[in-house]
């Protein structure tokens, strides 16, 4: 059985320090970064603790593929994927902890 697998942008501020990742359960690793699970981590050091993108596939191998290409990217373009869908910035971290309460 296969599962599918989100791909993420966490970040401190707007413009600010970005970290993209993927993971095949998005609320479980947006709340260790906002929680810092991992102290010694490149989003603890930086206080990435807002989710500011996330993008869901059906397999967590295009998951990855996405999250190799964005990762590739120029800041300007993850700049612009952030800005285009989710212009205000805001942490969609309770969205989708809400989402999944919805099901």
């Amino acid at each position: 059985m296969e599962r599918g697998g989100s791909v993420y942008i966490m970040t401190n501020k707007r413009n600010g320090t970005l970290y993209v990742g993927v993971t095949s359960d998005l609320i479980r690793r947006a709340w260790e970064h906002r929680t810092k699970a991992y102290p010694n981590s490149f989003t603890a050091r930086y206080d990435l603790i807002m989710l500011v993108y996330h993008e869901g596939l059906p397999y967590i191998e295009e998951a990855i593929a996405r999250e190799k290409q964005i990762k590739g990217g120029s800041r300007k373009k993850k700049l612009a994927l952030i800005e285009g869908f989710n212009p205000q910035w805001r942490d969609l971290y309770d969205d989708i902890v809400k989402e999944a309460e919805g099901r």
